[in-house]
């Protein structure tokens, strides 16, 4: 495994979490690291992206509330999400793209993050 995420749990409406995502650094270097998640029933989603430039880029859904950042020193990647609602209820996937426009190359198992009315 080469991508492990980390900080899910279960959290009130209104609440915070931050997720964490190690990689290997041939997977981390020059790749587009990427959050999607996928709720019960429902496709995976992207959700957040950034480059290793810091170009960060967020779904509708989620702009204002949550921000992704990278340490390219350490080859990690946050998610912290903030005033958490229910239907941000999902397991959510780490991910690492080699282009910016396509879907991740390689995932991690995913995180499971429980929002409760």
């Amino acid at each position: 495994v080469q991508l492990v995420e980390s900080g899910g749990g279960l959290v009130q409406a209104g609440g915070s979490l931050r997720l964490s995502c190690a990689a290997s650094r041939s997977i981390f270097t020059g790749n587009v690291m990427v959050w999607y998640r996928q709720a019960p029933g429902k496709q995976r989603e992207l959700v957040a992206r950034i480059t290793s430039g810091g170009y960060t880029n967020y779904a509708d859904s989620v702009k204002g509330r949550f921000t992704i950042s990278r340490d390219n020193a350490r080859n990690t990647v946050a998610l912290q999400m903030n005033s958490l609602k229910p239907e941000d209820t999902a397991v959510y996937y780490c991910g690492a793209a080699r282009l910016f426009s396509r879907p991740p190359d390689y995932w991690g198992q995913g995180t499971q993050v429980t929002v409760s009315a």
